[in-house]
């Protein structure tokens, strides 16, 4: 089983091979080596087979939802006196790395995927991806790649056992820590050391999942034969429902319109 998009794992296929990467599009020159450290790899879209179908479609979502409020500093580090970087020029296109594509159903509970390891690095005061979806005994390390330390903790009850979180406390540029993530849910993760930097795992219980590319287009390939729902996910919206059939040999399409929450609720 392969997804498509960016979810920023790399998996090992069953034969132990590696996944060979989809090339990225539209990355700056400058800086490229750096952020290629954080950028999703994964697998080429497989074609569906006898026995399982592909779900493939776009993902819309609104200009006001990618509109953010302005990052201010609490306090700045010992020697930098300076504000982090100005987002991204293009705020959809932010966004659409943030939502995630997943598959639920009772069909899929025995479902296993490939073993994987992702990343989410520090770069910029940031963490990067700031969405990652991974799956549940998924390995993620947390690579400093910034001049200043850095701390990686979470409070959230999906991120160890007995619901007491984690801290990997710090350590500085070209150092990395890891944590293994065993149960399913959402994880917020924090820096204590930059209080204005988070970043979102969602754990899921099984494989068939993707994140968007920069065309808004999501594939999920290798899924049985059956009825699912289709869920659209983004932190800060409303989650989107869909049922959907799949028929196995043939690719069944779905698009999705991340709706704008509530005025008074957006960040």
């Amino acid at each position: 089983m392969k997804t498509t998009g960016r979810s920023g794992l790399v998996a090992t296929t069953n034969s132990g091979r590696r996944a060979l990467p989809r090339r990225s599009r539209g990355l700056p020159a400058l800086g490229a080596g750096i952020l290629l450290l954080a950028l999703p790899v994964f697998g080429r879209p497989a074609a569906a087979t006898a026995q399982t179908g592909r779900i493939e479609g776009t993902v819309k979502i609104s200009n006001t939802l990618a509109s953010r409020r302005p990052r201010f500093r609490i306090y700045t580090d010992p020697g930098t006196g300076a504000l982090p970087p100005a987002g991204p020029r293009d705020p959809v296109a932010a966004e659409l790395r943030n939502v995630v594509i997943y598959l639920e159903g009772d069909a899929l509970r025995d479902a296993k995927g490939a073993p994987m390891r992702a990343s989410m690095a520090q770069h910029d005061e940031r963490f990067v991806p700031h969405v990652l979806p991974v799956l549940v005994g998924t390995t993620v390390d947390f690579p400093n790649q910034d001049d200043v330390y850095h701390n990686v903790f979470s409070l959230s009850s999906a991120a160890a056992p007995g619901d007491k979180g984690f801290d990997l406390g710090r350590y500085p540029k070209g150092s990395s820590k890891s944590w293994t993530f065993d149960r399913r849910g959402t994880v917020l993760v924090f820096c204590h050391i930059h209080q204005d930097m988070s970043g979102v795992l969602l754990v899921l219980p099984n494989p068939f999942f993707a994140v968007p590319d920069d065309d808004h287009h999501f594939v999920i390939d290798g899924v049985p034969e059956g009825d699912y729902s289709i869920v659209g996910w983004h932190q800060r919206a409303k989650t989107v429902v869909h049922r959907v059939h799949v028929t196995a040999g043939k690719t069944t399409p779905i698009d999705f319109n991340i709706p704008l929450p509530p005025a008074e609720r957006a960040p």
